[in-house]
């Protein structure tokens, strides 16, 4: 890719933590005519309610077109296909000087589901507090959308001719997954040429700073297989005054309590092991010795323990499964005839034992669901190839 390109992009993707980890420069110095543009941009995107049940993927994306139109970008250069209602996909052409096949920067435009009452601010309400932004999409993943526009509008305006044609796809339904209105699903099915690319630059990744400096950026090497588990403890209930030993809630709990204590074996793949003997460079004491102590292959329980500390290095070491949701009971004077629970699962790839081995034994004791009547059932199909799933 062009060095231009890159300093931009690199510039852009940073922009939004940058300002987070270096709160006072930035409330001391205006932005410059770029960065009031991304900010612009990445507002409005934020703003737009783009979730499955309520939102509008189709409002953002034509948001999005407007912003490229207004860049430069040509009226046959940008393509909206909306081909479910409120679902709608915008795939921009960069046109470059064909040396090279194109590069495709994907993003999605939808985000999960957002109840107002579970926050203290409005979700659809860009939040710019102490050099933090605060909204549903601020990350995940319309920092990235919105960086992208602001990249290629700048370059267009730039007059910048890439070696290589720059494909720009903001897509629908990422996060539900493997349906039909998916956008990069509808897109690869019907209209795949737009698509195709030498490589292609997706979320997964993520930057670092120390003392507000960008110090590094992780690239995703490899993919954790996704799967949802649905978990049941059945009985016949009764009446709420002659309760009995056998209730499925507090069986059910009793086992997600065991599933929350149980810690996935840890696998150190050679990918594994070289991110933390690179990233041990940017550590000191402690953290960085146990990250060199997980790099060697033979690190001991000790260090592996610190690290599990972070969320981000326990997931980069293990498997893990988390329940999320909990439906139980049907009346408040009635006995609990089932007790049902959603547990979501990101596997390491080629996993020796899959997660459900411990969800039937050493999670749960032998006893997934309570003692008596139990389901364990996946709701996201057969496990599939490392290289066929996707996070979200």
């Amino acid at each position: 890719m062009n060095n231009k390109l890159l300093h931009c992009a690199a510039a852009a993707l940073l922009c939004v933590t940058s300002w987070a980890g270096a709160q006072t420069e930035a409330q001391t110095l205006p932005l410059t005519p770029e960065q009031q543009r991304f900010h612009d941009i990445y507002k409005e995107l934020v703003e737009i309610n783009t979730t499955h049940l309520t939102g509008n993927n189709t409002e953002a994306a034509q948001a999005m077109r407007k912003h490229l139109l207004d860049a430069g970008f040509k009226a046959d250069e940008i393509q909206l296909f909306e081909p479910y209602p409120n679902k709608g996909n915008l795939v921009v052409r960069y046109k470059g000087t064909g040396g090279k096949k194109p590069l495709l920067l994907l993003a999605h435009l939808d985000v999960v589901e957002a109840r107002r009452q579970d926050w203290k601010t409005d979700p659809f309400k860009l939040k710019e507090d102490d050099g933090y932004f605060t909204a549903r999409g601020a990350s995940d993943d319309k920092a990235m959308a919105a960086s992208f526009v602001s990249i290629l509008g700048q370059l267009k305006r730039e007059g910048f001719k890439p070696n290589r044609d720059i494909v720009l796809a903001l897509t629908a339904d990422e996060e539900l997954g493997d349906v039909p209105t998916n956008g990069v699903f509808w897109l690869v099915n019907n209209q795949r040429a737009l698509l195709d690319a030498e490589f292609g630059i997706n979320e997964g990744g993520g930057g670092q700073l120390n003392n507000g400096k960008p110090v590094l950026h992780r690239m995703q090497v490899a993919e954790k297989m996704y799967t949802t588990y649905k978990l049941e403890v059945r009985d016949v209930g009764g009446h709420s005054s002659l309760p009995t030993p056998a209730n499925p809630i507090y069986e059910l709990s009793a086992s997600l309590d065991r599933l929350g204590a149980f810690r996935f074996p840890v696998k150190l793949a050679d990918v594994t092991r070289s991110y933390f003997e690179k990233s041990a460079q940017f550590e000191t004491g402690q953290m960085g010795q146990d990250m060199r102590a997980v790099a060697s292959g033979t690190p001991d329980e000790a260090a592996i323990d610190r690290l599990s500390r972070s969320a981000l290095y326990n997931a980069t070491l293990r498997t893990t499964c988390v329940a999320t949701q909990l439906v139980a009971g049907h009346a408040e004077n009635a006995l609990p005839q089932s007790a049902k629970a959603t547990v979501n699962c990101r596997i390491l790839p080629a996993v020796q034992r899959h997660p459900a081995h411990h969800l039937r034994g050493d999670a749960t004791r032998g006893r997934p669901c309570g003692e008596r009547a139990a389901a364990v059932g996946k709701s996201d199909g057969e496990l599939p190839h490392p290289a066929a799933r996707r996070s979200r």
